[in-house]
């Protein structure tokens, strides 16, 4: 089995991508129901050599790994309509608890996925507009971000047995897992009660040797160890002053983040800037109490 992180010589990588387009071609492709995939994806394959080559990355330079991943991933994409999917494809409620979102950095520069745990519970009901809520978040990043990873920040303050949906916690790892590969920076389970342990142990199980070393715990005088406090709320001893609410959407999201060694720039920006926090904070935040229910 090839090892994480393998070093791939260009012409290799460059062969195994056309390797990948053909084959998969040949053999997911063609002789298929033509509404099988979303064209668009079809089309990006074949022409975005980033892309596969985050799948060939993902499944260590396997291209038949790599085939069965974009072909569920694919087959995902078309199910959950990902590219159309809009925020008037979700309904309100769901944007008004404040549940995920994105906002801050880590301290290596990657953008930070909330989860708010205690504001999640278990609902057959909503579980499909539950995971298209989360798919929204997904891809708006990775079209305004293409191939920078994400720091997923699961927060477990307050929460219990009955705001922990394992259904749920599979999708979500199986977003980065399968649907968004090279996606995930790291995922860390913030002050988690110790009833939920067993939990989390399932979850280590899904995550695969391939992100198993991604997962982090930490308590709230831990969690400084990967994010600094100027993006941390204030219960886990931070001094981020933001407030979740809706609408509009935050978007705070795409500005130049920063890390420990100062602030991050593209390579073609010689110039450094100074970061500046966004001026326009939020002041109102939702709980799950207030949070509009759907209709029955």
């Amino acid at each position: 089995m090839a090892e994480v992180g393998k070093f791939e010589p260009e012409q290799d990588i460059k062969k195994k991508i056309e390797e990948t387009r053909q084959k998969f071609n040949n053999e997911y492709v063609q002789g298929q129901e033509s509404d099988k995939y979303d064209s668009r994806d079809v089309d990006r394959l074949q022409k975005d050599d980033a892309l596969v080559e985050a799948y060939l990355t993902w499944r260590l330079y396997s291209v038949d790994d790599a085939l069965k991943m974009i072909d569920d991933s694919f087959l995902w994409r078309k199910e959950y309509s990902l590219n159309d999917l809009t925020e008037s494809s979700i309904p309100k409620w769901m944007f008004e608890t404040g549940a995920v979102f994105l906002h801050g950095y880590d301290k290596e520069g990657n953008k930070l996925f909330w989860f708010k745990v205690k504001l999640h519970t278990k609902d057959a009901k909503t579980s499909m507009d539950k995971k298209k809520y989360v798919a929204f978040w997904l891809e708006r990043y990775a079209k305004r971000e293409p191939g920078m990873p994400l720091t997923v920040v699961f927060d477990m303050a307050d929460s219990g047995i009955s705001n922990i949906d394992m259904d749920f916690v599979k999708y979500v790892i199986n977003c980065f897992k399968v649907y968004y590969p090279k996606f995930l920076s790291k995922m860390i389970i913030v002050d988690m009660p110790w009833i939920l342990n067993a939990a989390w142990k399932i979850v280590r199980t899904w995550l695969g040797p391939e992100a198993i070393s991604k997962l982090k715990f930490a308590s709230k005088n831990e969690i400084q160890t990967f994010i600094g406090p100027e993006y941390l709320p204030p219960h886990m001893g931070g001094t981020d002053p933001f407030r979740y609410s809706y609408p509009p959407l935050p978007d705070d999201d795409f500005q130049t983040p920063v890390c420990e060694n100062g602030p991050i720039v593209s390579e073609d920006d010689n110039e450094s800037k100074d970061f500046e926090s966004d001026s326009k904070e939020l002041e109102s935040s939702f709980s799950s109490e207030v949070a509009i229910e759907p209709k029955k």
